[in-house]
């Protein structure tokens, strides 16, 4: 049996006022991703790649259009109710890492269960979830270390580890090795690949880094706003369950 689709755009649109002018970020989207994927979006910059991923994590509503994610039709919540969703569901990765540098490692990955208020219930349980995912991202011997006593490759690790702690459907990655060298780039490649066929978590990129589309089930080209017909890749790695 087929995977589901974990999340459903059809003919999403962005505006944006710019003076007195409109800005057409998106035209007429329509997308669908199975859950267990690992797909890529690419495209120039300012093509609308983070547009669209904003959207899809909900830090961002469409002007028209409809969204579904996991089955819920999320595309008319509020900004609020957007916040709810982003926080059940959805997990980020972003090329600046965005840690909190007053907290150590355990503390930044524990932080979304923090913001949704599960630490209190059960510190136990949370704290060992922070410390079989620092395992899992070969962060256990750094729990206690802050960010800027770690490298980069090793903030992005932290970063990934956060962005799966509350168990989303989809995690979604804006440039995630952007700001890595090439060896740690492959690293932090390999972790993702390694999590999305042992634990089958779903992941959407924006990239430019060749590594990453090299290993995507689907590439998907964006420009001037619209999708363009995707490539696969991936589709004998799939199929012969590699990937």
């Amino acid at each position: 049996m087929p995977p589901h689709s974990l999340l459903e755009l059809h003919d999403i649109t962005r505006e944006y006022s710019l003076g007195k002018s409109r800005v057409n970020a998106l035209r007429g989207v329509d997308l669908s991703v199975s859950a267990g994927e690992f797909t890529v979006v690419t495209g120039p910059s300012g093509s609308g790649k983070t547009t669209l991923l904003n959207i899809i994590g909900c830090l961002d509503r469409a002007t028209s259009g409809s969204y579904r994610l996991d089955g819920e039709e999320i595309g008319d919540r509020d900004f609020d109710a957007l916040a709810e969703v982003r926080n059940r569901k959805v997990g980020f990765i972003f090329q600046s890492f965005n840690l909190i540098p007053v907290l150590d490692v355990a503390e930044n990955i524990e932080l979304p269960c923090r913001l949704r208020e599960e630490g209190g219930r059960n510190q136990r349980a949370l704290r060992a979830r922070v410390e079989a995912l620092a395992d899992a991202v070969g962060l256990r011997p750094y729990l206690h270390h802050k960010p800027d006593e770690l490298s980069g490759g090793q903030r992005q690790r932290v970063a990934i580890a956060r962005a799966l702690i509350t168990e989303p459907r989809l995690v979604l990655a804006d440039e995630p090795t952007a700001n890595l060298d090439s060896a740690t780039s492959q690293h932090i490649l390999d972790l993702m690949l390694r999590l999305n066929r042992e634990q089958g978590v779903t992941f959407l990129f924006s990239t430019h880094d060749p590594r990453v589309v090299a290993h995507a089930w689907r590439v998907l080209h964006i420009q001037d706003g619209k999708l363009l017909s995707g490539e696969y890749p991936g589709v004998s790695r799939r199929a012969s369950g590699a990937s």
